[in-house]
């Protein structure tokens, strides 16, 4: 790729819309920064990039990505603290991930530190627009769409990379209710699993519609063949403690290669805990509800960080789990967490990138 970053166009907004935000009401991903970056894929390569005013997009109706769903994106935060540094957790893990659901999707690639730098650019010119508040950050949102105007299915020749910020506080503000979902399926073998693929997330709203009716906020995947064996919570990892060892679904073609399970799992080991990445069955997470070894269970991922979960439900019977008060290492581990993100504790896994 011969784009270079220094080739950045940059647009800055007449007027900023900042002083408009209530900041005392911000919903999650409601609330757009001044600024996003985009860049077009032509004729075989990247051309060059520009960062320009937040706006809509014009397409026309024969725009292949709204017919066959050649989309993929990733979700990343940015954070503040008191002497106005900003801060990046685990980037590059991010950048990796993209480029590897660029690949299962047909689409091309974008180098890694190019995929940062954008980041850093962009995040820079709107760092007024990352909360100093507790508990909220800047959320970043990557991603990419395929552009051709037909509708044949195939490979999109031409594609837009963009990146825009918003602001945000908690994701759920609560722990939560789930249900173990044995009938529909989020991924199957040999499919886009594993990719940030936008398909995935519409396939699941239904079934995710129905537990709703059913007064659950999410559901806990199962395996597409047997649905005997446990693979995510609603759009997130999922981790259990069962006995003092802290257990999750092992990474796979059918799971998502969740950047904050895996740092769960990571700082997990560094604390002495044993941990077990593998198959999770569902007979094993209702054996240890009913004789009391499930003593957390919480979904991980970029938004919410963690996410608490109350309530399991299983072929119409309530699981109830300990108070969240009550448990020590999920309370633990997001505390930590918050620390590590605003560079109040050693980077002791060289996680962070400050700027």
């Amino acid at each position: 790729m011969a784009t270079d970053i220094m080739q950045l166009d940059i647009t800055r907004i007449e007027e900023s819309r900042i002083n408009s935000v209530d900041w005392d009401n911000l919903p999650f991903g409601r609330v757009f920064s001044d600024h996003m970056l985009v860049m077009d894929y032509e004729n075989g390569a990247w051309q060059k990039p520009s960062i320009q005013p937040f706006a809509d997009l014009s397409l026309t109706p024969a725009t292949s990505v709204l017919h066959y769903g050649q989309t993929i994106f990733e979700g990343m935060k940015a954070y503040r603290n008191e002497d106005d540094e900003v801060f990046l957790f685990r980037a590059d893990q991010n950048a990796r991930r993209f480029n590897a659901s660029a690949e299962r999707m047909c689409m091309p690639t974008v180098p890694e530190d190019v995929f940062i730098d954008f980041i850093k650019t962009l995040v820079d010119i709107d760092r007024e627009w990352i909360p100093a508040k507790e508990g909220y950050s800047m959320y970043i949102r990557p991603f990419m769409i395929a552009t051709d105007p037909y509708v044949g299915i195939r490979p999109s020749a031409t594609y837009k990379f963009m990146i825009f910020t918003c602001p945000v506080g908690a994701y759920y503000t609560e722990p939560v209710k789930v249900k173990i979902e044995i009938d529909y399926t989020r991924a199957a073998h040999g499919g886009t699993g594993a990719a940030k693929a936008g398909g995935n997330y519409a396939a699941s709203l239904y079934p995710a519609k129905l537990a709703q009716e059913q007064g659950y906020q999410q559901l806990i995947w199962t395996d597409a063949k047997e649905h005997k064996y446990i693979e995510e919570a609603g759009t997130m990892n999922v981790v259990f403690q069962i006995g003092d060892t802290i257990v999750t679904p092992k990474s796979s073609d059918t799971i998502l290669d969740g950047i904050t399970r895996k740092s769960v799992m990571d700082i997990a080991r560094d604390w002495g805990y044993q941990t077990e990445e593998r198959k999770v069955s569902v007979q094993e997470i209702i054996e240890a509800a009913e004789n009391g070894e499930l003593k957390d269970v919480f979904g991980a991922g970029t938004a919410a960080t963690i996410a608490p979960i109350k309530t399991i439900h299983f072929e119409g019977k309530d699981y109830n789990l300990p108070e969240t008060s009550e448990r020590e290492f999920s309370n633990k581990v997001l505390d930590y967490l918050n620390q590590y993100k605003h560079g109040k504790v050693d980077d002791k896994f060289n996680w962070i990138l400050k700027f």
